[in-house]
């Protein structure tokens, strides 16, 4: 990571405007109706358009390293910009969209607010396998005008586009310079859930992009699934109708099946609550921008270890780690991690090796798994203590490497760590809650 982002990581004072308009903005005010799952699926499994055969496991991993990598540098700038997460998720979601219904393939994106789509006529659009969306041939597309007030509640860039009737024109800028420009409007959006029944979110506002351009994952998929905590996401519009409780469950990968389990499943309703004794629960922190989830990490203790982040002032207070599905390292300060990978060293004590995705500093050849500590991380309220599948990761046949790592970009709590484990948000209640799950049944 560039030392020109030193110092970028910073606390962000809460500051919304709109909280107390969101009842009146978006139509999903009914009681809970909505309960239903779907399958996540993972960029590089083979049920997943990206998925390459030729690539080794090594290098799918380097892939996905550098991805955290950049996708944290987003979390970080100023807050000023409007500026969401990198467009190159981990998971992927299928729906449809419009009526009569056409498929498509979504990034699922905890770090973004607005789902939008490729949509025809295209200005500038990045080449997709799939059809693209035709709005005049959806009887439920409806163009928001610049007059309402969804138009100008939005926390991205707004217009008016005059040449179109006035209709409300958005701009979404990516962390690594992507970027959507279209339509904002509402738009029938379907699911197909885990138990064959089809879910139907009706009126849902949308972004219907005309000018899309940058670094999207090639042609497979045609934008994103906004599922980030502002109030333009899919979680925010559905709001009442699933009782502001959704979770997920993300399936674990090992180098010996050389490829990841097809799984992992995101729940919504009541089937995102999270029950049982072994339930350990945090504050969730409000802060801006509202679209990320923010968590409030007191240290982590490393078998009976602990660094107590109370001690190290610049890594520490209220809500200071983010907790991301689409980042996959544990992202920490540099002056945090090199603490942390010194006490993991004397737990460990063998010697240590070059990792050879050339990506992680603490590596070890063909360990053991009983030689890797305990980490536990210590939230407000909640010890979550991680086995070492969500500490350590194979990045290759004879090596295992600490899956946490110095970032100048935000603190991000990253889905190796989340892994077996079903993660709930509770956002009328503002918390988020872990149970040890086997994710993979």
């Amino acid at each position: 990571m560039s030392k020109t982002m030193a110092n970028c990581v910073r606390h962000y004072s809460f500051l919304t405007i709109f909280a107390i308009l969101v009842s009146s903005l978006f139509p999903f005010t009914k009681p809970l109706n909505n309960v239903f799952s779907i399958d996540l699926i993972h960029r590089d499994s083979p049920n997943s358009p990206f998925y390459d055969p030729s690539l080794s496991f090594t290098q799918r991993m380097n892939n996905s390293f550098h991805r955290s990598f950049h996708r944290s540098i987003s979390l970080c700038l100023p807050s000023s910009s409007v500026v969401v997460a990198s467009n190159n998720g981990e998971y992927l979601m299928r729906y449809s969209i419009g009526t009569p219904p056409v498929h498509t393939l979504g990034v699922a994106d905890t770090g973004s607010d607005l789902t939008w789509t490729q949509c025809l006529p295209c200005k500038n659009c990045f080449k997709q396998q799939s059809r693209i969306f035709n709005p005049k041939k959806s009887s439920t597309y409806k163009p928001l005008h610049c007059s309402s007030k969804m138009c100008h509640a939005a926390n991205f860039p707004t217009s008016c586009n005059r040449m179109k009737k006035k209709t409300c024109r958005y701009h979404v800028r990516y962390g690594d310079n992507s970027y959507s420009i279209g339509d904002l409007a509402t738009e029938t959006i379907r699911f197909g859930s885990s138990i064959h029944k089809q879910v139907k979110l009706k009126k849902t506002v949308i972004g219907c992009g005309h000018n899309n351009a940058g670094t999207f994952s090639g042609d497979k998929e045609s934008g994103i699934v906004g599922l980030g905590g502002g109030k333009f996401s899919l979680i925010s519009q559905m709001g009442s109708s699933i009782g502001g409780k959704f979770s997920y469950c993300l399936a674990p990968f090992f180098y010996q099946q050389k490829t990841y389990i097809p799984k992992s499943k995101i729940h919504f309703g009541t089937d995102g609550f999270v029950p049982g004794d072994e339930v350990v629960t945090t504050p969730l922190t409000r802060k801006f921008p509202a679209t990320y989830y923010y968590l409030t990490l007191e240290g982590v203790s490393v078998g009976k270890q602990r660094l107590d982040f109370r001690n190290v002032s610049f890594s520490y207070g209220e809500g200071n780690i983010i907790i991301d599905s689409g980042t996959v390292l544990t992202l920490f300060s540099p002056e945090i991690y090199v603490k942390l990978e010194s006490m993991v060293k004397s737990a460990i004590k063998l010697p240590t090796i070059a990792d050879p995705s050339g990506s992680l500093n603490l590596c070890y050849k063909s360990i053991s798994i009983d030689k890797i500590p305990i980490i536990t991380m210590h939230f407000i309220g909640a010890d979550l203590k991680l086995s070492p599948w969500n500490t350590f990761v194979e990045t290759s046949d004879s090596s295992m490497c600490f899956a946490f790592a110095a970032s100048y970009g935000g603190q991000i709590f990253g889905n190796i760590a989340q892994m077996n484990f079903l993660v709930g948000y509770d956002l009328k209640n503002k918390r988020v809650s872990f149970k040890p799950t086997d994710c993979s049944k």
